[in-house]
């Protein structure tokens, strides 16, 4: 059961900031900071102590100095360190008014990736190095000075950092003066202008060596992309993202970009895959560098992506702030759909609209479909549940109920609601409603009224959708929305209350593109009828995919759209869309999953990358439904062979001339496929071309290495494991680190798991990546699982204590437990985590519990059917 929660209090406000004039100076050698500020503060209310946010920071001393001059000693110093709190007390009672209060400090750069910590590097000579960067989202600025710690709290800084003269050192601001240190010449005093009004956590200062590239938006602004020495031409990507991007926002919000430049810099040791901070935004090494001969397709649009979610942070979260965590998603939701629309602006060609749908909207209905989700919208207090919260509701569900929102009043309507709602808002703190109420006025129709079921309440609905009746040249069909559950069983009579205001559109043979009907659907079953259709003809609910819910057809409605995937008449989006929701409706028990797979074979001709990624994905669940079955899961392999076989040939191995982006993606995504399920020939070739990329007489194409390095490996041995880890070993490009460590969970052998874990752990492996190698082999087979499990237990202290409050940890948690099936481990896992409580994963395990039974059921209901289906079909 879930702990239960820890007593937490905001701030007061009977005193808050107005300017920090903050000075700081790390020292990377001994890896402690010594600071100093003068807060000046507004006295709301008559007190004689003042609470601020403060955590593993030793104040030295405090006095407060009034408007008229007087100044006060603190009494006392005292720290609640279970509520990251400080508590000044003077001896008498501060007035109202302006006053301005000193403090002196010092603090640890420590090693956890979050407030002000070190981050560890390799030199050019070889020789390890350390820079001093920040973290500060959601509550770590306290981590770096006493402060205001919430970002309703907005005040202006006034930074100052005192650093050896050879380092690069950045803050939001760009530089005003720079000095010599009057008490040692070899380091310089570098001040900053002061920032807008904004919140502690976008705060952020970073002391190292780097290298850059300068260049300038349409609009003027300056911008620059920081990376490590020697790799500028890493950054060029990026930099052009950028240079588009920045312009695109201004002209799509209306709203100028209001600082004089905007950094952009990639981190060594860094937890998140960026973080947003007004003006010097900081990345990851793979979510901002791009190595022309060795970054695949995919990792190219992940960096535009991740460049495009950022910079619309410096406008949304940035100029316009949620008012407590509560309302996260209004950063992170918005953001995460802005960012594909300006992907999309700068790079037409990689569809990603398309992507959005498995990248963003298909993760979200899938964790939505859990009892143990959460409402977009949910209460949170301690840090450690703003950290769970980071997770695919807040940012997938996000920006699906956004896209959806989007869609239906017009793209016109949601940039004129936009700008009013950040020029209304400029550098304050906002509410959900805030925002629906622009959007309301801006397009006239009820936005609030619709959204709030959607913001407010866990979960969404499936759309039962029958024919009711047909004529020679209409359709009228009978439309009932009910609670969608990711295992049908485990309806309640609560389900019957759950009711969702649904825009509902609708598209025809005639009109596949375009919708022919849109309604608001609000009540539990109506009947819609469209009317210019013949008899022949297919409807279909949800064009585009752009609605936030599951539909479920008659078996007349369904059949009449499988000629239409086969020919692909059916748009993309609606092939991905159909597949998908008849996979959850199997997956949950709401229709026999033989149907499913009877289906697929509509999509044996499939061309398009991110349908297939979709099925794939499908497939991948399947393949873990079938683990505990090895005549099943053989005979699945023969399956999934056969379905990928068409799409394998005409791929081929090498680029053809003329071939786009997304081509070398599905290329990537078949081949890997058909060696994990064992082709021969694939398996064969994979070899070849390795052996090729080693002694260098054909380099292997980057999109081809992930599926190479672990077709190899999971089919190899001891050689092609030590093969991998000196691949390793003599790279420094951080994306090819990160994809062998990865491909080394493809093992098999028992040894080399044990290995490939160890290996995790050590030195070689940055922190920040370890979780994912930990994942990569929970995640590849049946024997991974089970080992990262009982490595994951056994080593559970060092884990936690290395993730403790970070995203991470629910990372770890979510890979290595929920590919199990059956409700003895359910039991286990449910049991650990009782006697190991990780207070920032606490959703992420009861989720993974819940994932775990309605596998046992699903199994439990249909493995039977399954097993002998594949048998009589593929055996």
């Amino acid at each position: 059961m879930p702990a239960e929660k820890k007593p937490f209090s905001r701030l007061s406000t009977d005193v808050v900031p107005v300017n920090y004039n903050l000075w700081l100076k790390p020292c990377l050698k001994k890896f402690v900071f010594d600071g100093k500020q003068d807060i000046q503060v507004k006295v709301n209310k008559v007190t004689n102590s003042i609470v601020l946010n403060c955590a593993e920071i030793e104040v030295a001393s405090v006095t407060f100095s009034n408007s008229s001059g007087k100044t006060l000693d603190s009494s006392s110093i005292s720290y609640i360190a279970e509520e990251e709190k400080v508590v000044i007390a003077f001896p008498e009672e501060l007035p109202t008014g302006n006053g301005t209060m000193n403090m002196e400090f010092k603090g640890e750069l420590n090693d956890k990736m979050k407030g002000f910590y070190r981050s560890k590097y390799v030199a050019g000579n070889g020789e390890e190095r350390y820079a001093a960067v920040t973290q500060f989202e959601s509550t770590d600025a306290r981590r770096c000075f006493p402060c205001w710690d919430e970002p309703a709290l907005k005040a202006t800084f006034d930074a100052t950092l005192v650093v050896p003269k050879d380092l690069v050192t950045l803050s939001n601001m760009n530089v005003i003066q720079e000095d010599t240190f009057s008490d040692d010449a070899s380091l310089k005093v570098v001040k900053y202008a002061q920032t807008p009004i904004m919140s502690t956590y976008l705060l952020a200062f970073v002391v190292g060596e780097f290298d850059f590239l300068e260049d300038h938006c349409s609009n003027g602004v300056k911008i620059r992309v920081y990376t490590p020495v020697g790799k500028s031409n890493q950054g060029q990507f990026a930099l052009e993202v950028a240079k588009k991007a920045l312009p695109f926002y201004t002209d799509y919000f209306g709203i100028p970009y209001p600082l004089a430049k905007m950094d952009l810099i990639a981190i060594a040791d860094f937890t998140a895959g960026a973080m947003e901070n007004w003006g010097l935004v900081t990345y990851r090494e793979t979510a901002l560098l791009i190595d022309d001969k060795s970054s695949s397709a995919h990792t190219r649009q992940w960096v535009a992506l991740v460049v495009s979610h950022e910079l619309a942070h410096q406008w949304f979260g940035n100029l316009v702030t949620m008012e407590w965590w509560t309302h996260l998603w209004l950063n992170e939701g918005f953001a995460s759909f802005m960012e594909y629309l300006a992907t999309d602006h700068c790079h037409p060609k990689f569809d990603i609209w398309t992507q959005f749908i498995t990248h963003d909207l298909v993760r979200a209905l899938d964790l939505d479909a859990l009892d143990n989700s959460h409402p977009i919208e949910v209460p949170v207090g301690h840090p450690d549940e703003v950290d769970e919260i980071f997770d695919i509701i807040s940012y997938s569900k996000g920006a699906s109920v956004i896209r959806m929102l989007h869609n239906w009043i017009g793209d016109e309507s949601f940039r004129q609601g936009m700008h009013a709602y950040l020029t209304k808002h400029a550098y304050k703190n906002t509410f959900t409603e805030d925002l629906w109420d622009a959007l309301g006025e801006a397009s006239g129709k009820p936005v609030q009224r619709v959204m709030t079921t959607w913001t407010k309440q866990m979960g969404y609905p499936v759309l039962d959708v029958k024919c009711k009746s047909r004529t020679d040249n209409s359709v009228t069909l009978s439309i009932t929305q009910s609670k969608f559950r990711a295992n049908a069983a485990s309806t309640t009579t609560d389900d019957s209350a759950a009711r969702w205001s649904i825009p509902v559109s609708f598209s025809t043979t005639a009109s596949p593109l375009a919708a022919v009907k849109s309604i608001l659907m609000e009540e539990e079953t109506v009947d819609v009828t469209i009317d210019n259709i013949p008899k022949d003809s297919w409807v279909k609910v949800n064009p585009g995919t752009n609605g936030f819910y599951r539909v479920r057809y008659s078996a007349d409605l369904l059949e009449s759209l499988l000629p239409a995937v086969r020919d692909q008449t059916l748009p993309p989006r609606d092939r991905l869309g159909l597949e998908s929701d008849l996979f959850a409706l199997a997956s949950s028990g709401l229709c026999p999953t033989t149907d499913f797979l009877q289906t697929l074979a509509a999509y044996a001709n499939e061309t398009n990358y991110t349908v297939w990624n979709d099925v794939n994905a499908k497939i991948s669940k399947l393949f873990t439904l079938l683990w505990n079955n090895d005549e099943a899961y053989n005979n699945f392999k023969k399956f999934a062979l056969k379905l990928f076989k068409n799409t394998a040939n005409n791929l081929g191995w090498d680029p053809k001339e003329g071939e786009g982006h997304l081509d070398g993606m599905l290329r990537s995504l078949v081949i890997d496929r058909m060696g994990q399920c064992g082709c021969d020939n694939t398996v064969a070739e994979s070899n070849k071309r390795l052996a090729t990329h080693l002694n260098k007489s054909c380099m292997l194409n980057a999109d081809l290495r992930s599926p190479v390095y672990g077709i190899v490996l999971s089919h190899g041995g001891r050689k092609d494991f030590e093969t991998l880890l000196s691949l390793h070993k003599d790279t420094d490009l951080h994306e090819e680190r990160n994809r062998i460590e990865r491909s080394l969970g493809a093992t098999k052998d028992p040894e080399l798991m044990k290995e490939a874990l160890e290996f995790a752990m050590s030195d070689r492996v940055r922190a920040n990546d370890r979780v994912f190698v930990i994942g990569a082999l929970a995640t590849a087979h049946r024997q991974g699982r089970d080992t990262a499990w009982e490595f994951c237990k056994a080593n559970w202290t060092q884990l936690h204590d290395l993730y403790q409050g970070q995203f991470l940890i629910s990372r770890l948690v979510k890979s290595t437990t929920e590919n199990f099936g059956t409700r003895e481990m359910a039991n286990e896992i449910e049991t650990f985590f009782n006697n190991n409580p990780a207070a920032a994963a606490e959703r992420t395990v009861q989720q993974s519990i819940e994932q775990i039974k309605q596998k046992s059921d699903w199994w439990d209901r249909e493995g039977e059917a399954i097993s002998d289906w594949l048998k009589q079909n593929f055996a």
